[in-house]
């Protein structure tokens, strides 16, 4: 083969090889806003999620009927929690050998895990809505949580005696776990007294867990993933989630 005739083919390939990728990237861009209208629909979102298909090229995994890696993002999900809502303030997961029909009615990952990120004003709505009564006529009450540090959480304590509320809140470190579909907080240490208005306040540990450990249940999540693990982060809770046989297209 002449110099000539393998230049020209090596034009043709280059052209052919452009055409092709050119092809590819619209068609994962159309099959990504098609998932993503699926899934808004499925869920019910106010807004459209992003999805990103990962590999390349695109067309090849659609053909054989199975992606390999596909990144999801959703903001302001409403999960449930004992016959209320609680609002995900972000979702973000990566669905692994997801199973697909060709008109995208059907999905099926194999697996799928991620972290949901949940406000501390929207936690602080599981602590407990009434004040607690502590001994001596005073009370307690959860008035804020915030990054403890150490993947802990600051949980801030009002207390108050008739009606005069002590200078300065009550501070505790607590730690986050997850059991089931449930996420727990509970103080590390509880001081065993407080002093209010010059009065020593005995603080036994039950009556004062009544104030600072309480629970958030948390289900309904897309596909039917699961809480994994928790921890603190500076603008709320990073819950892990995951799952198998997730559908998030039925």
């Amino acid at each position: 083969m002449s110099k000539r005739a393998i230049r020209i083919l090596l034009i043709v390939v280059v052209v052919l090889g452009g055409l092709f990728v050119a092809a590819d990237r619209f068609a994962v861009s159309f099959a990504e806003s098609e998932a993503a209208e699926k899934i808004k629909a499925q869920e019910g979102l106010s807004s459209t999620p992003d999805v990103s298909i990962k590999g390349f090229p695109f067309l090849t995994q659609f053909l054989g009927g199975k992606l390999d890696d596909v990144e999801i993002g959703i903001k302001d999900y409403d999960a449930k929690s004992d016959g209320d809502t609680i609002r995900i303030a972000s979702l973000n997961a990566t669905a692994h050998g997801l199973d697909f029909s060709s008109d995208y009615s059907s999905a099926t990952a194999d697996s799928a895990a991620g972290v949901a990120r949940i406000s501390y004003d929207e936690l602080l709505k599981a602590a407990k809505a009434e004040p607690v009564k502590l001994p001596l006529g005073a009370t307690g009450e959860v008035v804020g949580l915030s990054d403890g540090g150490d993947g802990k959480v600051k949980v801030e304590v009002e207390v108050s005696k008739g009606g005069t509320k002590l200078p300065k809140p009550v501070h505790v470190l607590s730690s986050l776990s997850v059991e089931g579909d449930t996420i727990k907080v509970h103080a590390d240490t509880i001081p065993d007294s407080l002093e209010v208005l010059g009065v020593k306040i005995p603080l036994p540990e039950g009556i004062a867990r009544d104030i600072t450990d309480f629970e958030e249940k948390v289900t309904d999540l897309p596909g039917g993933i699961k809480l994994d693990t928790v921890q603190a982060a500076p603008d709320g809770v990073d819950v892990a989630v995951k799952g198998e046989n997730v559908d998030l297209v039925s």
